[in-house]
């Protein structure tokens, strides 16, 4: 370990600092080359960046339905009136980025994100086997059901404080059509990082948290007997204790004990603490509210949350825009889905920006696929997975960028294709995890974060 003393002291390995390095007036003088001092710039500043990604969060939003790309985030002005859409791009805040004037508020904060327009994956055109590829980097095969990369933050760095380390809101998502599962559990990795779903719609009036608050009836004191009474059963037990059944069983406990005891969580759930401009800002909508709820969640410790802005593609209207009843048309997506969702989203990233949030949260917008080039005869689009568009803000990106670019009609990538792999490697790459960790798949062996080839989307960074 070097140390420099002087005008304040300066220290490597455990927090030196860039002004102490180059107010040493001679390197000769205390035996540093021009080779080692860059070599020691580079040992500080890759320390000091995996200090700052381990300090992060993650909000991602699954925009479960599927957007249209080429009706949002990459518009075909030139393209013939079939492909190009009914909508006109609109300048942003950002110089590289034209949008969709669907989504004005999106183009207030343009600055802050940044678009990966050459998304795609080989899965079927089939929205679960979407949703699993894109939040897990993996497609379901053999019947191993992967974890979320939620769940693998959630293995590896555990819980910050007695709210659990991954929560999905409002819910888990709901059928999608393929029998597939829908990639939002911990897989492989157990029950034991599973989400911690809300099961509830924070936009009305009567909410609260199931499962979270104890009955009125039983009191804190009535649960911490009913803890020792366990306490002292299971200590009887031994042997049961030693098994992997029972020690899982335990962790629950104490987790869900945790959360119905803990002042902390409640107030993290509580949205009436909010004053009522700030609700409003996100909108008064469910998928707003959680926008706002996740980032109450995220101030007060958890590392993952996941919005779906939808919960299923069949029983109310969503991004999975056919054009024929019982879905909607591209006009109907303007007119219905566009504006809560740029609404809350606007909202959520400038929250987050002017409370410091933003560097040390990453939120990432995804969906299963992207949608047909050509409008269809019911004018809609159907599912294209063969091309479409996902983006970031926060967590060390760099916004008002575009990378990746699509052929001429948004068909397939043309310049820099991003498989699912590496959007979740990106992920990982945001929050400081090494890609040559393994993880204990199924049968306990060694199982690589990503997949073989996979790489972060760098040019993000």
């Amino acid at each position: 370990m070097l140390r420099l003393t002087g005008q304040g002291v300066a220290h490597t390995c455990d927090g030196v600092t860039r002004r102490d390095f180059l107010e040493v007036g001679s390197l000769g003088a205390i035996g540093l080359s021009l080779t080692e001092m860059l070599a020691a710039e580079q040992a500080f500043a890759a320390t000091e960046a995996g200090k700052s990604a381990d300090k992060r969060s993650c909000i991602m939003i699954f925009n479960l339905g599927a957007p249209s790309q080429l009706d949002t985030f990459d518009m075909k002005p030139d393209a013939p009136a079939e492909v190009r859409g009914p909508f006109k791009p609109i300048s942003t805040r950002s110089s590289e980025i034209q949008i969709s004037e669907i989504l004005p508020r999106h183009a207030e904060v343009a600055d802050k994100f940044s678009l990966v327009r050459s998304c795609y994956h080989t899965a079927a055109a089939v929205h679960d086997a979407g949703w699993q590829m894109m939040q897990t980097g993996r497609q379901f095969t053999g019947g191993i059901n992967y974890p979320h990369a939620g769940a693998v933050l959630s293995y590896l760095k555990g819980r910050r404080s007695d709210l659990p380390p991954f929560v999905v809101l409002p819910q888990l998502m709901g059928r999608g059509g393929g029998n597939l599962p829908n990639g939002q559990a911990g897989g492989f990795l157990g029950k034991a990082h599973d989400p911690f779903s809300l099961m509830a719609d924070p936009s009305q009036p009567d909410f609260k948290v199931p499962n979270l608050l104890p009955p009125s009836e039983i009191g804190e004191a009535r649960l911490d007997r009913r803890k020792r009474l366990r306490t002292i059963v299971d200590e009887t037990v031994a042997q049961f204790e030693a098994s992997d059944d029972a020690r899982l069983l335990n962790e629950n406990f104490q987790a869900a004990y945790r959360l119905m005891t803990s002042p902390q969580a409640r107030s993290a759930f509580d949205l009436s603490l909010e004053p009522n401009h700030v609700r409003e800002r996100y909108g008064m909508t469910r998928f707003g509210q959680c926008c706002l709820l996740a980032r109450r969640l995220i101030e007060a410790g958890v590392r993952f949350v996941t919005i779906n802005t939808f919960l299923t593609v069949f029983d109310e209207i969503t991004w999975d825009i056919h054009g024929s009843k019982p879905f909607t048309s591209i006009a109907g997506m303007k007119d219905i889905v566009a504006p809560l969702y740029d609404r809350g989203y606007a909202a959520l990233i400038e929250d987050l920006d002017q409370r410091g949030m933003l560097e040390e949260t990453l939120v990432c917008n995804l969906a299963e696929f992207g949608r047909t080039p050509k409008v269809n005869p019911a004018g809609g689009r159907d599912h294209w997975p063969q091309c479409f568009t996902v983006y970031f803000a926060g967590g060390g990106v760099q916004g008002g960028r575009v990378i990746g670019r699509s052929d001429a009609i948004g068909a397939v990538p043309a310049e820099r294709p991003a498989p699912p792999s590496d959007v979740v490697g990106t992920i990982f790459h945001s929050l400081g995890l090494d890609p040559k960790i393994e993880l204990p798949g199924p049968g306990k062996r060694p199982f690589p974060l990503i997949e073989f080839g996979a790489a972060p989307i760098r040019e993000l960074f």
